[in-house]
C-alpha cells in the first residue's frame, strides 16, 4: 500500500506551487512581461516538446544532451524531447517562421532537466528569458544585459556580481581550442576520465564543477588571450556600453557557459546566496550559428535565461520584497443568506474589483477570519439593519475603521480608494 500511496505523489524532483506562494510568480512575471514591453520585446511561445534534433544543436558534448533530455519515441515513431532550454525552440520558430529582423521576443515557460535536484533547480524548472535575433551589434548585447540586471534592480535583489567574458569569433575559438587542447593533453592523468570529454571540445573542461580540477582549470589558457582584432574590438564595445548604462562588471576568462551554442558576448549574474558553482541566478550570451545550424539562414542572435526559482531564492535571501499582490481587494460578508451577496460580487468583479466571499452558510466570525486570511483591504458586510436602509457596512481591514455606504454606490467608491492608492 504505501508504494501504491507514494504513486500519487509528485515524481522526484519536481514541485507543486500552490497559493499564496504562486502570487509570488504572477509578481515575477508581471515585472518582467512590462520590463520586456518597455524593451519593444514581444512574447513567444513555443511547445513543451520538439523534436529531439532542436535540442541536439545545445551541444552533443554537453551533459544536458548526453545525460539530462527527457527524450521518447512518441506513437508514430518519431523521437521527441522535452524542453531543456529555452532558446533552442525559440531559433527553431524564427527558422520555421521567418519573422523580420531584428525578432525581439521574451518568454516563460517550463524546463526539463533529468538532474540532481537542488536549490532553485528542479528536474521541472521554469524560466523567464528574452531572445534577439538578426543583429550582430554590441549595442545589442548591452541591451539584453541591461534588460535582465534592470529587472533584478527593479526586483529589489541587491549583492549580485555580473561577469562577462568573449568566446571570440570562429579564427578566435579555433586558435583558442588548439593551445587548450594542448594543455589538457600535458595533464592527461589529472583529467583521467574526463580526457575524452577534452578531446571531443577543450572549452567544456572550464565549465567542469570537479573540486579537483578547479586548480588546473584556473592555470589554463585563457580565451580573451586569443582573440582576433575583430572579436577584441566587438568585446571591448560591449564594456564601453555596460559602463555608459552603469552595470558594474568584471571580465572572467573562465566563463563559457553551459552549453556549446554560445559565440562572442557571454555574461552571467551571480548570487551569494546560492553555493558555489551554482551561483548563476540568470545569463546568457551570442549563438550567431544556432539559426543556420538549424537549416536557416546566417542569423546573428544572443538571448538569456533566469529560473523563477532561484530569482525568489535570492529574494528571500536578501530581504527583497516580493510578496505577490493581494489575491482579493474586497470580501463580502453575507449575513442574509440571500442573491444579496452574489449580485454584489457580480457587480464588484465586472468593475474590476477583487472580490470573494465565504461559502456554507459559514458564521459571521468565521466569516470575518476567513477575510483576514484572504488578505482582503475591505470587508463589505450586507446585514439586515443596514439593507433596510440601502446601505453596506465598510470596514477598513488594515486600520479597523468602519462606515456605512449606500449600496448602489458602493462600486464606485471601492474603485475611487483603489485608483487612491495606486497614485
Amino acid at each position: 500500500m504505501a508504494a501504491d500511496r507514494d504513486v500519487f505523489r509528485a515524481p522526484k524532483g519536481v514541485r507543486d506551487v500552490l497559493p499564496p506562494e504562486s502570487d509570488r510568480w504572477i509578481e515575477v512575471v508581471a515585472l518582467f512581461a512590462e520590463r520586456a514591453r518597455r524593451f519593444g520585446y514581444g512574447l513567444v511561445l513555443t511547445p513543451m516538446f520538439e523534436h529531439w534534433e532542436v535540442f541536439a544543436r545545445l551541444g552533443e558534448t554537453t551533459d544536458v544532451v548526453t545525460k539530462e533530455m527527457y527524450d521518447f519515441v512518441d506513437k508514430g515513431n518519431r523521437r521527441l524531447a522535452l524542453r531543456p532550454d529555452g532558446t533552442a525552440g525559440v531559433v527553431r520558430a524564427y527558422v520555421e517562421h521567418r519573422p523580420a529582423a531584428p525578432w525581439k521576443v521574451w518568454y516563460v515557460a517550463p524546463n526539463f532537466r533529468y538532474e540532481r535536484p537542488q536549490a532553485g533547480r528542479y528536474r521541472q524548472h521554469y524560466q523567464l528569458g528574452a531572445e534577439v535575433m538578426g543583429v550582430d551589434d554590441p549595442a545589442v548585447d548591452v541591451e539584453m544585459i541591461d534588460l535582465l540586471g534592470g529587472f533584478f534592480r527593479e526586483l529589489g535583489l541587491g549583492k549580485l556580481s555580473l561577469v562577462v567574458n568573449s568566446m571570440g569569433d570562429a579564427e578566435s575559438r579555433d586558435r583558442y581550442r588548439a593551445v587548450l587542447l594542448s594543455y589538457w593533453r600535458d595533464h592527461a592523468a589529472e583529467l583521467d576520465d574526463d580526457l575524452p570529454r577534452a578531446e571531443l571540445n577543450p572549452l567544456r573542461i572550464l565549465d567542469s564543477k570537479r573540486p579537483d580540477l578547479q586548480d588546473l582549470v584556473e592555470r589554463a589558457p585563457q580565451l580573451p588571450e586569443h582573440l582576433t582584432d575583430e572579436a577584441g574590438a566587438h568585446f571591448e564595445q560591449v564594456q564601453a556600453g555596460l559602463r555608459a548604462v552603469g552595470l558594474d562588471f568584471e571580465i572572467d576568462p573562465r566563463l563559457v557557459r553551459g552549453l556549446d551554442y554560445y559565440t562572442s558576448t557571454v555574461f552571467e549574474f551571480r548570487s551569494a546566496a546560492l553555493s558555489p558553482g551554482q551561483d548563476a541566478i540568470g545569463g546568457g550570451g551570442r549563438y550567431d550559428k544556432l539559426a543556420e545550424e538549424m537549416g536557416g539562414p546566417p542569423t546573428p542572435a544572443i538571448g538569456f535565461g533566469s529560473g523563477i526559482e532561484r530569482i525568489l531564492i535570492v529574494a528571500d535571501a536578501g530581504l527583497a520584497v516580493v510578496a505577490g499582490s493581494r489575491r482579493c481587494d474586497v470580501f463580502v460578508i453575507d449575513t442574509l443568506g440571500t442573491a444579496d451577496a452574489t449580485a454584489l460580487l457580480h457587480e464588484l468583479r465586472e468593475t474590476g474589483t477583487a472580490a470573494d466571499r465565504a461559502y456554507g452558510g459559514r458564521s459571521l466570525k468565521k466569516q470575518w477570519a476567513a477575510a483576514d486570511k484572504a488578505g482582503a483591504r475591505y470587508g463589505v458586510m450586507l446585514a439586515p439593519r443596514e439593507m433596510a436602509t440601502g446601505h453596506v457596512v465598510v470596514k477598513d481591514l488594515d486600520s479597523g475603521e468602519q462606515i456605512e455606504i449606500r449600496r448602489d454606490e458602493i462600486a464606485a467608491w471601492l474603485a475611487t480608494k483603489k485608483e487612491t492608492r495606486a497614485r
